[in-house]
């Protein structure tokens, strides 16, 4: 019998083709495929063929998840951890227990950094380990919230790695009954000027006396939990009846608005597919959502548009335990869902459930998203070489 021959080697646009398939959400894929040979690896690694691959796919996988896992002895747990085949990025950790992330966005992480003498605040990219210092603003305040933004002009947001950036920080003032905004930029180095959220707002006063009736000492607390980025406007919730602070980056200016569900704590802002912002809470073992369109300013309604029964979909230990919602990944549907069984994430578009997380008091969970191509991994000095 005649030897086989090797199959004839494949033409370089099909190559190019069949590489442009392999998932984003599993990059061991690209890892390995460039391992074939040479040629793929050169391929894989072309600056080209990896803006085409991000473009193709669109809107970077979820790569892992940043949480504070409250433990029944000693101080929080903090960590990220993966989702994918991508290993554990190493945290930056100066040592203190204490530290918390507070946002994931645009391939970033932004670290409140309590005890490091150089900076505040880090934004730290887990892809490059590119890490940025950011100090405190210069003002009195209570509890915060902050969101770390692209500020690139023209940027697709698919590979923000390396540009300038912006903290969007958000924080009720340590002795004033007001919330204040304020913006850092890479660029310049240096904070805005504070805008304030005070009683001038009719629904931030109407909400100031509800407080003050329902309780003889109220502050307006701002939630420490991520932000939301709808178009060119951050939102925030407040803690005493969930009203949603927004803070327009285009106007430099707050307001406030009204909550679809005002008797829920645990509560989740979203970025909806029609680009309306999304409101997410729990009752009655329900997931429960509701969208508003962003574009039409006070004539805006609230719409409930989904209700979906968890106790069909997620575990249990006993009728008493309440799944929570702890956080919300814009573009690719995922909600996380907390009981005393785990951390559960929920594919809306699907209604896949998948356990991310050992059981827990979780209070914001943070998805990190990026792409993680070999351009950026252990293979970039290899190609060099070749």
């Amino acid at each position: 019998m005649a030897p086989s021959l090797p199959p004839p080697p494949l033409i370089e646009d099909v190559t190019d083709e069949i590489l442009l398939r392999l998932p984003p959400d599993e990059p061991e894929h690209l890892f390995r495929a460039a391992l074939v040979c040479k040629t793929w690896l050169r391929t894989l690694c072309d600056p080209g063929f990896l803006r085409r691959y991000r473009t193709f796919h669109g809107t970077p996988p979820l790569l892992g998840l940043l949480h504070r896992l409250q433990v029944l002895e000693g101080p929080p747990a903090r960590r990220f951890a993966s989702t994918t085949s991508v290993p554990d990025f190493p945290h930056p950790s100066s040592g203190d227990p204490w530290e918390r992330a507070l946002d994931c966005r645009h391939g970033r992480v932004l670290i409140y950094m309590r005890t490091d003498d150089n900076a505040d605040y880090l934004v730290w990219d887990p892809v490059t380990g590119e890490r940025h210092g950011v100090p405190s603003p210069d003002i009195d305040w209570l509890i915060e919230s902050a969101v770390v933004l692209c500020a690139a002009d023209g940027c697709d947001h698919l590979d923000c790695h390396g540009g300038p950036f912006r903290v969007v920080f958000a924080a009720t003032h340590d002795y004033k009954d007001t919330i204040f905004a304020s913006v850092y930029s890479s660029e310049t180095g240096v904070w805005s000027v504070p805008v304030c959220l005070d009683k001038s707002c009719e629904v931030f006063a109407q909400h100031m006396r509800e407080g003050l009736a329902d309780r003889p000492y109220y502050t307006p607390y701002l939630q420490p939990r991520r932000g939301t980025l709808v178009g060119d406007a951050v939102y925030f919730t407040v803690r005493w009846g969930n009203p949603i602070v927004k803070y327009d980056l285009g106007k430099n200016c707050l307001s406030m608005i009204d909550p679809p569900a005002e008797d829920v704590y645990y509560v989740s802002l979203m970025v909806m597919e029609n680009s309306s912002l999304g409101f997410a809470c729990t009752r009655d073992s329900s997931l429960r959502m509701w969208s508003r369109k962003v574009d039409t300013e006070e004539a805006a309604d609230w719409v409930q548009y989904r209700v979906i029964e968890l106790e069909k979909t997620i575990p249990v230990a006993n009728p008493d335990d309440i799944p929570v919602v702890v956080g919300f990944a814009e573009g690719v549907g995922v909600i996380f869902i907390s009981t005393c069984i785990g951390l559960f994430m929920i594919k809306l578009n699907s209604g896949l459930v998948r356990k991310v997380g050992e059981s827990g008091v979780y209070f914001s969970v943070l998805p990190y998203m990026s792409f993680y191509t070999p351009d950026r991994g252990r293979l970039l000095s290899l190609a060099r070489t070749n």
